[in-house]
C-alpha cells in the first residue's frame, strides 16, 4: 500500500473509531480527558502495527477488527455494517427467507450461540448454547458483524447450508453441520398434566400476543384441576421484552416488574396491574443457560416479587431495546440504546436472572473457559429431567424440603448473550 494512501486510511479510521469511543466514554463515568487519554492508547497501538509488524498490514481489516473489537466489548449484540451491507440488510427485513432457527450473540470474537429453536433444523442437528459457529457458508465469522452472519443463515426454503461449529462446552474439534433452511413455526404453549394437582407449562418463545395464548392455556389448566404449576422458560431465548412484562403479570397481582433506561431513553417503570393476573395459585418457575430476553424478564419480576421460587440454572443474559444508528456514508452502528433492569437497578443483559434454587443440567461440568461457577457443579443423569423433577419437587413439598435432599446442584454463568433467531420475523425496534 502506497505511504500516502496508508496515511490516509489510518487517519480515518482513527477519527471513525475515536468516535464512537469517546462518545461511549462520555456517556459514562469518565471524563473529557480521561476519553482522550484512551483514544491516545488507541492512537500509538495504530502506529505501531504500521510500523513495526512483521509485514505491511492491510488497514482496512485492521480498522474492522478493531471495529467489532470495540463493538463487542461495549455490547456482544453490536453490529458496523458498511453502506452496502446495511443497504442488504434493510432489504432482507422486508423479504420473507427460510432460516435454521438459531439465536445469536458475539463470542470469543466470533459469532456464538445462544440457543435453537425448538424443532428448527439448527435444534434437530443439535446446536446449542455455548456453541460458536467458525463459518457460515464457508465464510470466517471472526470480526463478522453479527447483523451479517443473520443474513448469511437466511436463503430460499429447501436450500442447504454448511456451517463449522465448535462445540466449546464438550470440547470436540470443529465439526461440519449441513442443515436445510426451512420456514420456522415456534412452538405453541403446551400443558402437560402430572397428577396431584400438578401442571407444566410449556414455552419456548415469547413473539407478540403470545401472553394471550398463555392465558388461555392457564384457564384450561384451571378446569382440568391443576392447583399448582410449574412454568417452564427453558430454552426461551426469543420473544418481545413486553411479552416479557405481559407474562409476568399474569401471575403477579402488584409489584414492580423492573424497569426500562438508556442514555437518551428516558426511565420507564413496569408495575404489575391487578386486573391483569389469571393465574394466583402456587408457581415456579423454571430456567437455564438458554433463557433470554423476555422470558429473564418475566423470570426476574416473579422471583423478586416473592411469586415463585425460581430453579434451574443462571440464564444468558439479554434484555435490551436495540435500534440502528446511520452514518453519513450510509453506514449503520446497530445498538443497544437502553437496557431493561431489575429492582436493584442491575441490568439483566450484564448479570442474567439467578436461580433460587440451582440445578444444573447434564453437561455442566464441562463448562466454558470463561464461565464462573457459584458452586460445585451436580450433573443429572443423563437422560432424567433433574431441573424439572426439583421444580416439581419445590413446587409439592416447598424449598427446604429440596435443599435438605440435596437434589440441587450449580448454576453455572454463561456470559455470552443472544440475538434474535434468524428466519423468524421480529417487530421492528427503530
Amino acid at each position: 500500500m502506497h505511504h500516502r494512501l496508508k496515511l490516509i486510511v489510518v487517519t480515518l479510521s482513527t477519527i471513525l473509531l475515536a468516535t464512537l469511543m469517546i462518545g461511549t466514554l462520555l456517556g459514562g463515568s469518565e471524563d473529557a480527558q480521561d476519553a482522550y487519554r484512551h483514544f491516545g492508547v488507541y492512537t500509538e497501538v495504530i502506529s505501531r502495527i504500521k510500523s513495526d509488524y512483521v509485514e505491511e498490514p492491510d488497514m482496512k481489516s485492521v480498522t474492522l477488527g478493531a471495529l467489532n473489537g470495540l463493538l463487542e466489548s461495549v455490547d456482544p449484540y453490536a453490529s458496523y455494517l458498511s453502506a452496502d451491507q446495511y443497504k442488504q440488510y434493510l432489504a432482507s427485513k422486508q423479504s420473507k427467507h427460510a432460516g435454521v432457527g438459531l439465536v445469536l450473540s458475539r463470542r470469543f470474537g466470533y459469532v456464538g450461540v445462544v440457543d435453537a429453536v425448538p424443532d428448527s433444523p439448527a435444534a434437530k442437528a443439535g446446536l446449542s448454547t455455548g456453541d460458536v459457529l467458525e463459518t457460515i457458508a464457508g465464510v470466517g465469522t471472526r470480526d463478522m458483524p453479527l447483523a451479517y452472519a443473520e443474513m448469511l443463515l437466511e436463503g430460499a426454503p429447501g436450500s442447504t447450508l454448511e456451517l463449522t461449529v465448535m462445540r466449546v462446552r464438550r470440547g470436540t474439534e470443529a465439526v461440519k453441520v449441513p442443515l436445510i433452511r426451512e420456514p420456522l413455526k415456534l412452538p405453541a404453549a403446551k400443558l402437560e398434566i402430572k397428577g396431584d394437582g400438578v401442571g407444566v407449562l410449556q414455552i419456548h418463545s415469547l413473539e407478540a400476543g403470545k401472553s394471550k395464548q398463555i392465558a388461555g392455556k392457564l384457564a384450561e389448566a384451571a378446569k382440568q384441576g391443576v392447583q399448582k404449576l410449574v412454568l417452564d422458560l427453558r430454552d426461551n431465548a426469543y420473544g418481545d421484552a413486553e411479552e416479557g412484562l405481559a407474562l409476568a403479570n399474569l401471575f403477579l397481582e402488584k409489584g414492580s416488574m423492573g424497569y426500562l433506561q438508556g442514555q437518551k431513553v428516558p426511565r420507564q417503570d413496569f408495575t404489575a396491574e391487578a386486573g391483569k393476573a389469571v393465574w394466583k395459585s402456587p408457581l415456579v418457575v423454571l430456567i437455564n443457560r438458554g433463557t433470554a430476553g423476555g422470558a429473564e424478564i418475566a423470570a426476574n419480576a416473579l422471583g423478586e416479587n416473592k411469586r415463585a421460587e425460581v430453579v434451574g440454572e443462571r440464564t444468558y443474559g439479554d434484555a435490551a431495546l436495540r435500534k440502528a444508528l446511520t452514518m453519513d456514508d450510509g453506514s449503520a452502528v446497530i445498538l443497544s440504546v437502553a437496557k431493561y433492569y431489575n429492582t436493584a437497578g442491575k441490568a439483566i443483559q450484564d448479570n442474567g436472572v439467578t436461580p433460587s434454587v440451582p440445578v444444573a443440567e447434564p453437561d455442566a461440568a464441562a463448562a466454558d473457559e470463561d464461565e464462573t461457577t457459584q458452586a460445585a457443579p451436580a450433573p443429572a443423569p443423563a437422560g432424567e429431567d433433574v431441573q424439572l423433577k426439583t421444580a416439581i419437587e419445590v413446587l409439592v413439598k416447598g424449598k427446604a424440603s429440596v435443599s435438605s435432599s440435596g437434589a440441587t446442584g450449580a448454576s453455572g454463568n454463561v456470559p455470552a448473550r443472544p440475538n434474535t433467531p434468524l428466519g423468524v420475523p421480529s417487530p421492528p425496534q427503530e
